[in-house]
């Protein structure tokens, strides 16, 4: 059990902390400040654990390059090729350099986002401030799995009774003794609840992404009832919004794209099938385990009926949309996929950085490289049915997924049948060929007949010539999918230090061991792949539930129980609460029966998330970053939200699903920005996960308000808050088009006074009433305004300029991107 310090450690521990970095400062360096400092633990040290430390941390002898980032002092003295940074001069720091791939190019698995690499500049400006003191992160050298067991993460959840608290009033619910218990023993109050107004603004945005309407407002401010917080969270929770809202959530983890990426952009025509499948999953409280195995091998379940197994087909779309390169060799790019999806299957249910085993033994989690090749087993014995092949700049529409056809579909076209016909015989043909020059093991054979290598190679050609031909239109037809299915079972080849060309001995596919129970052996003859989705989704296996929980938890308080959400492993954090972590987990598995709709609601109707997020001096003084959670913490809205909120306040969102994609529109070839601008970049109304996504292009005003990126695993979005933000919202064209819609809404009431227009304006914004003094400036500026464009003699109605200029007002103010 973890144990709880006293107030009065605490605070010496935090004072020695940052009294240890004033007295590293070397001569000439400014002293780091308590913000310099926060800003690193918040923000930088997050970026050396999750992309650095598994090549530069540990002893430097070692360590590639030299260069250990995992104490202030490796980093200061740099590695082989110099000082990795030079403090408060970003253009002169190595380590710039290289994550801005201007000389080294770091990480080599690819660059980072560039708002990653802004805060890398934004610390290095600062100083550099670094509290980190004494010795290097410790890395394992052999794997003791009994020891590794105990480790809290590998314990199975269990209930707990819940603590018994001074004020028995306070709590609604157990989540509330458990925080209560934790404020109570650290010394804290817990502030006043949030008003009315102020919580279905909250709750609404949390459920469903969208503000509350002023019907729904004025019914629950008018509900006195004990069940009128139960009625809304019942009335969103049922409502299709609620599927789109946290479906997105899910899309971030799942790095949900509708492109390729990775220089030559191909498009996924059908990846939208998955974002449905999403929604509806979500919609419909699909019990989490059952999500869980439809996204990993849906393909391998058994179906109630057709509609149901092109369901289940396209869930395994969640193996299949990653990013992928083409300019690769056919081994290389095979390798490239089953990493990805590793990768994604582990982080995603698990919160285990598996990939990181690909070279070498996990540094710090017992997962030895064996780990990695016994599920790269798996999933080499899966074919990923993407449509995309290494070296063809073409989508194979024969590479995709067959959907039962509709009842009421047309019939085939001939000339359409006759095309795909033949596109799968020069497909197979050309497999063939491609098999007899390079046999996918690796290892040379001889064929059964001799062959002219110089006649197979232009037979290639000739067939692939055909096929940019043939596959360049797409079909017509439409009823395909994205996904994976049943290939051929074959144990992958451990690869030493991760080098395709230097394999040792197969492994036998199979899970991690340190959680490996006898139902999770891999029989003979099948890739392992529906073993793998019932060993992640049993209740037997302790970080499933845990980890979904904790996700849950992270977007109404804005943080995890376990802060690193996508990470449970050593590097990661350990919980601030893990008693009522295991017991929200416990009960989500049992009482709950893996229902995240029962889960989401218990956290949203517990008393510490009614808090109002005012200030209160002396818990600030205490607990600054409020990890005890006394007050709730202010949330910028999501990108989406800021969208979806701009058309729902000028009246134009469209809340009816899109049918299929604007990226159907395109061909199945490269991606251009013509085509992009004429075909998928079309103004739309609807909800923004609708939006089709591309990686390299995600659309400006979501990247603006930091969208996840397409290219990642995402289990938290940053927030950032930058001046380009503020001049977008004066400038762009998408603002201004709906500030005159909201203007013109306003003003189409007749019967209304000046103050009735103002208050209808607020109230459509910001979901309440101006004050009396907010009044008072706004129709002084609406007479300011006015006159100004009437001695300017610009052309237009100049009452209506200056409504739509309020509006836009409305629009960029911090009440209007934020719940409190």
């Amino acid at each position: 059990m973890m144990r709880f310090l006293s107030s009065t450690f605490v605070l010496l521990c935090l004072f020695a902390s940052a009294h240890n970095a004033l007295a590293a400062a070397k001569p000439g360096e400014p002293a780091p400040t308590k913000e310099g400092l926060d800003f690193f633990e918040t923000q930088i040290r997050p970026i050396f654990v999750h992309n650095c430390y598994e090549c530069h941390s540990g002893d430097p002898k070692k360590a590639k390059g030299g260069l250990t980032l995992d104490t202030r002092d490796g980093l200061r003295k740099g590695g082989k090729s110099g000082a990795a940074i030079n403090p408060g001069h970003p253009d002169q720091s190595l380590l710039i350099e290289a994550v801005q791939y201007e000389s080294l190019e770091m990480p080599p698995r690819g660059k980072l986002p560039d708002e990653v690499i802004d805060k890398l500049v934004q610390w290095v400006e600062m100083g550099a401030p670094d509290p980190r003191t004494g010795k290097a992160a410790q890395i394992k050298k052999t794997i003791d799995f009994v020891e590794a067991r105990k480790y809290w993460a590998f314990q199975r959840p269990k209930a707990v009774t819940p603590p018994a608290v001074n004020d028995p009033s306070w709590p609604i619910s157990d989540i509330d003794r458990f925080i209560l218990a934790r404020q109570e023993a650290e010394h804290l109050h817990p502030v006043a609840d949030a008003d009315r107004v102020t919580w279905i603004r909250r709750v609404s945005f949390d459920l469903t992404g969208l503000p509350p309407t002023a019907e729904e407002i004025d019914a629950f401010v008018g509900d006195q009832s004990p069940a009128a917080y139960e009625r809304v969270v019942d009335r969103l929770l049922a409502s299709p919004q609620f599927g789109e809202r946290w479906a997105r959530h899910w899309l971030d983890i799942a790095r949900f794209a509708e492109s390729t990426g990775k220089g030559i952009n191909l498009p996924y025509r059908y990846a939208w099938r998955y974002r449905d499948y999403v929604i509806d999953a979500f919609n419909a409280d699909k019990p989490y385990d059952r999500f869980i195995m439809e996204q990993l091998a849906g393909d391998l379940l058994h179906p109630k009926d057709p509609a149901d197994r092109n369901n289940m087909l396209v869930a395994t779309g969640f193996l299949a949309l990653g990013s992928k390169g083409v300019n690769v060799a056919e081994e290389q790019f095979r390798y490239d996929v089953i990493d990805d999806q590793i990768d994604v299957t582990s982080r995603a249910f698990l919160g285990m950085t598996v990939a990181c085993a690909r070279c070498h033994d996990h540094k710090y989690d017992p997962i030895p490289t064996t780990d990695y090749y016994a599920m790269a087993g798996i999933f080499g014995s899966t074919e990923t049915m993407a449509g995309i092949k290494p070296g063809r700049r073409i989508v194979s529409e024969v590479k995709l997924l067959k959907l039962s056809e509709p009842h009421d579909s047309a019939k085939p076209n001939p000339e359409e049948t006759a095309r795909l016909s033949e596109i799968g015989r020069l497909e197979k043909e050309l497999d063939t060929l491609k098999n007899l020059l390079r046999p996918p093991d690796g290892r040379p054979r001889m064929p059964r007949a001799r062959i002219n290598p110089k006649v197979v190679r232009d037979r290639i050609q000739t067939i692939e010539k055909r096929l940019d031909e043939l596959e360049g239109t797409p079909s017509t037809a439409g009823n395909l999918a994205i996904g994976v299915r049943e290939g051929r079972a074959v144990n992958s080849p451990l690869l030493n230090r991760g080098e395709l060309r230097d394999k040792g001995r197969a492994v036998p596919r199979g899970v991690l061991t340190v959680l490996k129970t006898p139902q999770s052996q891999v029989a003979p003859g099948h890739s392992g792949r529906l073993t793998l989705a019932t060993w992640i989704a049993d209740k037997d296996n302790p970080l499933t539930a845990r980890v979904m929980v904790n996700r849950v938890w992270e977007h109404p308080f804005g943080s995890g129980l376990v802060g690193t959400v996508d990470n449970f492993g050593a590097l990661g954090d350990e919980p601030t609460d893990p008693q009522l972590l295991d017991t929200l987990a416990f009960r989500f598995e049992n009482d709950y029966r893996w229902s995240l709709k029962k889960l989401i609601r218990a956290i949203v109707l517990s008393r510490v998330y009614r808090l109002s997020s005012e200030h209160n001096a002396e818990d600030y003084a205490h607990d600054p970053s409020n990890k005890y959670l006394w007050r709730m913490e202010r949330r910028r809205l999501d990108a989406e939200e800021i969208r979806d909120s701009i058309l729902a306040a000028s009246g134009d969102l469209n809340l009816k699903r899109p049918e299929k994609s604007e990226m159907l529109e395109l061909d199945n070839q490269i991606i251009t920005p013509p085509k992009l601008v004429q075909n998928v970049r079309k103004p739309s109304n609807h909800r923004s996960i609708y939006m089709p996504i591309l990686r390299g292009n995600v659309p400006e005003m979501l990247r603006m308000f930091d969208m996840a990126d397409p290219d990642l695993i995402v289990g938290q979005r940053d927030v950032t808050t930058v001046a380009p933000q503020a001049l977008f919202m004066m400038n762009n064209g998408f603002v201004l088009v709906h500030s005159n819609r909201l203007a013109g809404r306003v003003l189409s009431n007749r019967d209304l006074t000046q103050v009735g227009r103002i208050d209808l304006a607020y109230r459509f914004a910001l979901g309440r009433l101006p004050t009396k003094k907010e009044r008072s400036e706004v129709r002084q500026y609406l007479t300011d305004y006015r006159k100004s464009v009437e001695q300017a003699g610009a052309k237009g109605n100049p009452l209506f300029a200056a409504w739509a200029s309020f509006c836009q007002a409305l629009f960029a103010s911090g009440e209007f991107r934020y719940v409190y």
